[in-house]
């Protein structure tokens, strides 16, 4: 039995360390945020923040996370960054499909928790995930408004 830190809250999983992060996510924890794009850590569908930095949860080990805090989609909540993302994803009416939103929001909200006013540059290096949708200028746009909102509080 490992423990692991998720979302804040110290879960036992009974998995072999060896076990992708992203499968003992949503097979043993029922965190089902979190999705499975195309196993590789290409597309960043299964992206998660270990230790506040954005990985490919297909890519992680348990083995890797354990001793690390990881956070998913589910507890993205607990930013206080969050609210200005989520209000600016909708209003620049972000997703299309949806699919890849979760693994996006993460890597968005590493990127502002790192890098409060980033550039297009910095989005650009930061936010590699793929969107079959190609909604790319409103995930930037989106990135942007919640930036300028953070920065009047």
């Amino acid at each position: 039995m490992a423990k692991i830190s998720i979302n804040g809250v110290s879960r036992d999983v009974d998995a072999d360390e060896a076990t992708p992060l992203l499968w003992v996510l949503r097979d043993s924890l029922s965190l089902v945020g979190t999705k499975f794009g195309c196993g590789v850590a290409a597309c960043g569908a299964c992206t998660v923040l270990l230790d506040g930095r954005p990985v490919r949860s297909c890519a992680v080990t348990l083995g890797a996370a354990l001793g690390k805090a990881v956070t998913t989609i589910e507890g993205a909540g607990a930013s206080a960054l969050w609210p200005a993302l989520r209000d600016a994803w909708i209003a620049e009416q972000v997703p299309q499909c949806g699919y890849c939103q979760s693994g996006l929001l993460m890597a968005s909200l590493a990127l502002l928790e790192a890098n409060p006013q980033p550039g297009d540059a910095d989005i650009d290096a930061a936010v590699t995930n793929l969107c079959r949708c190609g909604t790319y200028p409103r995930v930037r746009r989106a990135i942007h408004r919640a930036a300028a909102r953070l920065a009047r509080r």
